[in-house]
């Protein structure tokens, strides 16, 4: 990969997931690397996304230890919550991890070139006011949140700036029905907001198992918080005093404190001079890539949430993992069947492989089996919640094709699951495996009987 006529072999446009990763094995294989990043290492997931939010995840769920325990024994007053505390603590996590990036790409040989990186041609970076030549360019810019273009819309504010916010609000109003929007709204109303989910389609989660969409819609309503389905926002106005309003082309209105949006998120390749060279971008300003994640100008890649691919930062590292083989002369793809996912809501979803309508729009002829189960721990707690496991069956071949849940530690138990559907697993190994009790989990190779058709 060496070429010694350019000052690097490699220039790593975003020191994101997927570009650290890029750039740590491309520099352990002996390449000349650079990685050009403008704001915080880390990227999205480090520092406004997957690990702050987890941390807030946590502290929302002690709001149900401390409900819970009564029914376990345990006596006490009610605790008070600090929003400072949580953020002074977050950001000393973040600031850690920043660090953690930094040693590793200097541990690696990997130049960190600080400020915002363009392409003037095929080979040339501009980072400001400094210019390098490279023989690969890899485009890992990730995303930034999409705001609609109704009127008031500035009155609101994107995920990234929940985890700077001085205060929590003691009403959020938050408009969206993907992930981002189902978990904020389930941290925020485990930390004592009142929560109202704002979405203009009849059930969040698009794309999911529809039985994860309904139990998950009925266990947020136990918690208190006000699902708007249906409600297409057309404008937020400024309430005299204080508060912003969420109004409707019907009337409907929604005050808030705050209004979040969470209306998804677009990728990050403005004014990056991709287009000026011939690099295609897609209408959504995605980077088309072949399945070696090169782009259409040949030497130019791009990986991670910057291209119309799976927004994930596993995914982003696993793209980076096998550009390097490519670069290296192994030409290898990602591979993108059964990978698994959670939602971070309260309760938590998990799942892998297809759902049930994914499957018999693939043709396949299926059998459904799905359990509805009060966890142990509500036994004693008398927490009016439940668990939902689905198992999604090929009827010919035997084969597990997805499994769905939504529960407790979902996202922890679905790991071991997506290892099974890799391989293969059918429905009878799944029953023939002994399960761990008394655990969910082992609801998933107990059930015997398919839901009836």
């Amino acid at each position: 990969m060496t070429n010694s006529v350019y000052d690097y072999d490699l220039v790593v446009v975003g020191a994101g997931s997927g570009g650290v990763r890029a750039a740590r094995m491309a520099a352990a294989r002996g390449a000349r690397v650079a990685v050009a990043e403008e704001g915080r290492l880390g990227g999205t997931c480090v520092n406004v996304g997957c690990v702050p939010k987890k941390l807030m995840v946590y502290a929302a769920q002690f709001a149900d230890a401390f409900d819970d325990a009564g029914g376990f024994g345990w006596k006490s007053s009610a605790p008070a919550f600090s929003w400072p505390d949580l953020i002074a603590a977050k950001d000393d996590e973040i600031a850690r991890l920043n660090g953690v990036y930094r040693r590793l790409l200097d541990g690696s040989g990997v130049e960190i070139v600080e400020g915002r990186a363009s392409l003037a041609d095929r080979h040339t970076i501009v980072i400001g006011d400094t210019h390098c030549t490279t023989e690969a360019v890899l485009i890992a810019t990730g995303g930034r949140p999409f705001v609609p273009g109704v009127p008031g819309a500035e009155l609101g504010i994107v995920s990234d700036a929940v985890f700077t916010l001085p205060d929590l609000p003691p009403r959020i109003g938050i408009i969206g029905g993907g992930y981002i929007a189902v978990e904020f709204a389930g941290i925020m109303r485990g930390l004592g907001a009142e929560v109202s989910l704002i979405y203009r389609g009849p059930l969040f989660l698009r794309g999911f198992d529809d039985d994860v969409r309904a139990t998950l819609a009925g266990e947020m309503v136990k918690r208190g918080i006000n699902l708007c389905f249906n409600m297409e926002v057309e404008r937020l106005e400024e309430l005299i005093g204080d508060g912003i309003r969420v109004c409707g082309p019907t009337g409907d209105e929604i005050d808030s404190d705050l209004v979040l949006w969470a209306t998804g998120r677009v990728p990050n390749t403005a004014d990056l001079g991709l287009e000026a060279l011939g690099v295609e971008l897609d209408g959504n300003g995605a980077v088309v890539v072949n399945e070696y994640s090169e782009t259409t100008l040949p030497g130019i890649y791009a990986i991670g949430d910057c291209t119309d691919r799976m927004a994930l930062t596993p995914v982003a590292i696993g793209e980076a993992m096998a550009l390097v083989e490519t670069l290296n002369g192994n030409p290898t793809a990602m591979n993108y069947d059964n990978i698994p996912t959670a939602v971070f809501s309260r309760p938590q979803v998990g799942m892998v492989g297809l759902t049930e309508d994914k499957a018999r729009a693939a043709g396949h002829e299926i059998r459904i089996f799905r359990s509805t189960f009060r966890p142990m721990l509500n036994t004693l707690s008398g927490r009016d919640e439940h668990t939902m496991m689905k198992l999604v069956v090929d009827r010919i071949s035997d084969r597990v094709l997805g499994v769905h849940m939504v529960g407790p530690d979902a996202g922890e138990i679905m790991q071991g699951f997506a290892v099974a559907l890799k391989c293969g697993a059918t429905k009878a190994q799944f029953d023939a495996t002994v399960g761990i009790h008394p655990t969910a989990a082992e609801e998933f190779v107990t059930m015997r009987e398919p839901v009836e058709e």
